[in-house]
């Protein structure tokens, strides 16, 4: 999969093409944005919210867990001289405490939830 970025309409908006998909994204008002998409920070908080509640999904329907549905909401920013997320998951459903505990166990090792907490290399080739 390779995923590419070339300038958008606006001042500092990016077109975004993923497989046959393509979304923007663009930097808010306040740092001289159109805040016509989300920012890259907010798309990496996506993609790792998205990633928790497909494989908790996944893994309930596999097991016949009463999980009707997964709501995943993620805060994110700069802290203590990082960067932190801050994970919240409701489990909606007839679930007991162990059902609850083991999906909160799958969702740590949701593969996006593995990348960020693993080692990160970028090779960068600039032409």
């Amino acid at each position: 999969m390779e995923v590419t970025a070339h300038k958008g309409s606006g001042k500092l908006q990016q077109v975004i093409g993923i497989g046959r998909h393509q979304l923007l994204s663009d930097a808010p008002d306040a740092l001289g944005g159109e805040d016509s998409g989300p920012e890259p920070h907010d798309l990496l908080a996506a993609a790792l919210a998205a990633c928790t509640a497909l494989t908790v999904t996944m893994y309930a329907k596999r097991k016949g867990m009463l999980l009707d549905d997964v709501r995943v909401r993620i805060s994110h920013g700069q802290k203590d001289g990082g960067y932190a997320f801050q994970r919240h998951i409701e489990y909606v459903g007839e679930l007991g405490p162990e059902d609850r505990q083991r999906l909160t166990d799958v969702a740590n090792k949701c593969p996006v939830h593995k990348t960020l907490s693993g080692t990160i290399r970028i090779d960068t080739q600039a032409m």
